[in-house]
């Protein structure tokens, strides 16, 4: 199973704005610290303040910070917000074409590794993994 880079992205933004505490960080700070699109990153921040993972402010003196603290957001929330869907395999979707689905027990076997994952992640929570400003390689403050 892979991520896609929405959840890369949510996981990091959400692991920069928890190192800096309560401040608020700006799009330029973490674009600093991370070779990341702009347009992508902004489209993450807005979808993370959309789930209230986030708390964001437009303008002069504006970023985002974290919207609950750390240990208040597991891990398998943020995945579940940023992945636009569990399909590990076509079958999963609507309108298949596999032959075998009347018989094919993959399925069942998929579905709970999947759970396993998610039961792992849901049991850590932000908390469980934050790092520190100057793990990021940039000075705090700095653009």
């Amino acid at each position: 199973m892979r991520l896609t880079m929405a959840s890369d992205y949510a996981l990091r933004v959400l692991l920069f704005a928890a190192a800096h505490g309560d401040r608020m960080v700006t799009i330029d700070e973490m674009l600093a610290a991370h070779d990341i699109s702009r347009g992508h990153l902004m489209k993450v921040v807005r979808e993370l303040a959309t789930a209230s993972l986030l708390r964001s402010q437009r303008g002069r003196g504006g970023g985002f910070t974290l919207g609950r603290p750390p240990e208040a957001i597991p891990l398998g929330e943020v995945v579940r917000v940023t992945e636009p869907d569990f399909q590990m395999v076509e079958c999963f979707g609507p309108g298949s074409n596999c032959s075998i689905i009347p018989a094919c027990r993959l399925p069942g076997v998929l579905n709970k590794a999947l759970a396993a994952y998610m039961d792992v992640m849901d049991a850590h929570t932000l908390r469980d993994v934050l790092l520190r400003p100057e793990d990021f390689g940039v000075p705090q403050g700095a653009s």
